[in-house]
């Protein structure tokens, strides 16, 4: 009898974890999710790490269309996935090559690209994703935005999967997160002068367009760092800054995590 008292006292006392989301269900959205610290994690049929204080995040593509399946500890919750309606953006006076690579530079742009995917697919302890973000811009205006499909010189191209500020070539640009950079180069083919960061559980920001990048690779940034200057380099008609968002290589809109509307 005695034992049995002390397994109903342990058993009362040992704490219940509800796992908590926040974040829309929707294309495109980014998900803070928080559960028991010791919990195995997944989302759909990928494992996910879990911060010492019980927080995981995951993204939901731009044409996602199933449900989202997160198992806690073998216990499966089922997200429905909300549509979104997207824009149709036209932008002409783009060089030819822009638009339509010359067949030379094929090598440059698939080199660049795997560059890109090694940043994303970077997956550390780091647990700065679960702060708030901040925009990197003041007073900014948005002229593009997460999922428009892009009509470029008139051809029908990739949809635009980051968030446009159109701003004076110069404008100080600020670090959203705090991250460790992953990526610094100055002349990519289509962004121009890049950045990415690191924020940890394979969530990660990119900064396209730049003019001047004042951070290297493998340093820390503080969030609201001045990180480098808007421009007008790679594939761009005119000084402005694209952010995005990622979970791996899934594409997220950055509005879902910055204080404006689409």
């Amino acid at each position: 009898m005695r034992i049995l008292l002390i397994l109903v006292f342990l058993l009362s006392t040992t704490p219940s974890f509800a796992t908590k989301f926040k974040g829309q269900f929707t294309q495109g959205s980014f998900i803070l999710g928080k559960t028991d610290p010791e919990a195995s994690v997944f989302i759909d049929k990928k494992k996910v790490k879990v911060t010492d204080e019980g927080f995981f995040a995951f993204g939901l593509g731009r044409d996602r269309k199933n449900d989202v399946v997160i198992t806690i500890n073998n216990k499966k919750i089922v997200k429905k996935v909300f549509k979104r309606e997207y824009k149709i953006q036209r932008i002409d006076g783009l060089e030819e090559k822009k638009v339509t690579p010359p067949e030379e530079v094929y090598e440059r742009i698939k080199r660049e690209n795997k560059w890109i995917g090694e940043a994303r697919a970077v997956n550390s302890d780091l647990d700065f994703f679960k702060n708030k973000f901040i925009n990197p811009l003041e007073n900014a205006i948005v002229t593009g935005v997460y999922g428009s499909q892009r009509i470029l010189n008139g051809k029908p191209k990739w949809p635009h999967y980051g968030i446009d500020f159109a701003a004076d070539k110069g404008t100080e640009i600020k670090a959203m997160l705090d991250g460790v950079v992953t990526l610094a180069e100055p002349d990519l083919f289509y962004t121009g002068g890049t950045l990415i960061f690191d924020h940890g559980h394979g969530i990660s920001t990119l900064y396209m367009h730049m003019e001047k990048i004042l951070v290297k690779v493998g340093q820390e940034v503080k969030q609201g760092d001045i990180i480098g200057t808007v421009g007008s380099t790679g594939r761009s008609t005119g000084a402005h800054l694209d952010v995005r968002l990622n979970w791996f290589n899934v594409r997220l809109d950055p509005a879902t995590v910055l204080d404006i509307k689409n």
